[in-house]
């Protein structure tokens, strides 16, 4: 394989579920047949599916694998993966006119879910018997079920292509029926190793089942990790993320379509900024690999292929200091630990940590004085409430509140400006918007806002007024001189 020639590319669930956007803006666009190639595309499933093969990601609703770890929902797991059927079947009908290729999708589809549901009433039945319990395999089988969904995908788009002319190659990542468990590195060498890029696309699935068991570190973001070491593994010129907008000075929906800019330029630190608050450019692990490698990362928009998207580098920092980006988090926890004892004692941090990290409960910031320590949180209800119940047993003599808040952050690569703070915290206070909590640290990336989460659009308007809008005519240069930076 030539050594930085090729791009790794990504296609997010949204962008897949429009297949002809995808095909005339990302893979095919204006190239000749010859500029197909010399690239890989690594997908996730159509928008929707994960949600009902796992659960859903927002709401929590269940799907098929939070049905079957549920013990009392018995075989209400089987109907759901009966409905399921139809629903992958339903877009296939969507994407294929062709009748005989319509089938094929089908069988191959339909094949693995019947291979699931096979192996799923197996498992139940094993763990009927005392000596096997369900909960040592459900990682095995949370797994097991979201690969469907990318094998869904990936095997789609490679028959379409090949319809349509284009030497498309299904690779299948997710082990289905794999003889043996390789680490991920040695199981993507191997696959790429039978590849031939200037005359194969290869349509990638963006689950890997490997020994390290991607959803163990990153549950719903395992795709990025499979695209950052695909990229690695074979060494490209470039990894490429295709979004349905823009990374952008901030959300479109919020401050307008006409005041906002795409960021043109930044770097992996105010990636891994924006992944603390849910908004991931890229997952900070699977970014750190493209970091260490020295690849660049480009995020495009889907659905405006002209447009060069922002280059993301190690070593990018803005000629000037400045905001790049007014990003944050609604519908996020305040969990605050308050208890006399706890001054002196360096443990209490430690004894909190512990419990969120049981819950698998994540949190965006916390702050710190004498006798009190509190976590912003992004979780559920659910997980809160346990998390709440179990500190009230760990610290019986202290008191554990919660609140509803929302964190708003300015990030940029280098924020060293001065006053910044002070002009922030005045157009919150001119929109009646008050700080509960404030977070700077010293590497001067990012200052949090924490605010009533009734305030958050307002905050956003705020601070982006204030911060960003008055350089917007910068940004347009940057966007523009993105695209030269690389070899051209």
């Amino acid at each position: 394989m030539s050594s930085q020639l090729h791009t790794v590319e990504k296609i997010g669930g949204t962008s897949m579920s429009n297949y002809e956007a995808v095909r005339d803006n990302v893979i095919v666009a204006d190239r000749s047949h010859e500029d197909l190639y010399q690239r890989i595309f690594v997908v996730s499933a159509y928008a929707g599916v994960t949600d009902e093969l796992l659960e859903h990601k927002k709401t929590g609703e269940p799907g098929v694998y939070a049905l079957f770890a549920d013990a009392e929902s018995d075989w209400a797991w089987g109907d759901d993966l009966t409905k399921l059927i139809k629903f992958l079947t339903d877009i296939n009908g969507d994407l294929f006119e062709d009748p005989m290729l319509k089938q094929q999708a089908d069988q191959f589809i339909t094949d693995r879910i019947e291979g699931v549901r096979g192996c799923l009433i197996d498992l139940q039945r094993l763990c009927s018997y005392g000596q096997f319990q369900l909960e040592e395999h459900l990682l095995t089988v949370r797994e097991m079920l979201a690969g469907i969904g990318e094998a869904h995908s990936a095997f789609n788009t490679a028959l379409k292509l090949q319809q349509e002319g284009i030497n498309a190659r299904f690779v299948d990542l997710t082990g289905w029926r794999d003889t043996e468990l390789l680490p991920l590195d040695e199981k993507l060498k191997q696959a790429f190793d039978a590849v031939d890029l200037t005359r194969e696309l290869p349509i990638v699935t963006g689950y890997a089942q490997c020994k390290e068991g991607l959803m163990r570190t990153f549950d719903r973001g395992y795709s990025e990790m499979t695209f950052s070491r695909v990229a690695v593994i074979t060494d490209a010129r470039e990894a490429v993320i295709h979004k349905e907008f823009h990374l952008s000075s901030a959300d479109p929906n919020i401050v307008g379509a006409d005041k906002v800019v795409p960021l043109g330029r930044t770097n992996y630190d105010v990636a891994d900024q924006l992944a603390n608050l849910g908004m991931e450019a890229i997952h900070p692990r699977a970014g750190k690999g493209l970091r260490q490698a020295e690849i660049p990362l480009r995020v495009m928009n889907t659905f405006e292929p002209e447009h060069t998207g922002t280059l993301i580098t190690g070593d990018y920092i803005s000629e000037k200091p400045q905001v790049e980006i007014i990003a944050g988090a609604k519908g996020v926890f305040a969990i605050e630990v308050f208890d006399q004892d706890m001054q002196g004692e360096p443990g209490s941090d430690r004894r909190i940590l512990d419990v969120l990290s049981r819950f698998k409960v994540r949190f965006l910031a916390k702050d710190t004085n004498a006798n009190t320590i509190t976590h912003y949180v992004g979780s559920t209800l659910k997980h809160v409430k346990r998390v709440v119940n179990t500190l009230k047993e760990e610290f019986s003599t202290g008191e554990v509140t919660t609140r509803k808040v929302a964190v708003v952050s300015a990030i940029g690569s280098d924020m060293k400006v001065p006053g910044i703070l002070s002009r922030s915290v005045k157009s919150l206070a001119d929109k009646e918007i008050s700080v509960l909590a404030l977070h700077q640290s010293m590497r001067q990336v990012d200052i949090q806002f924490v605010i009533d989460e009734e305030d958050y659009e307002k905050a956003v308007i705020a601070l982006h007024g204030v911060l960003i809008e008055p350089h917007n005519h910068e940004y347009a240069i940057v966007a523009a001189e993105s695209t030269l930076e690389l070899g051209e």
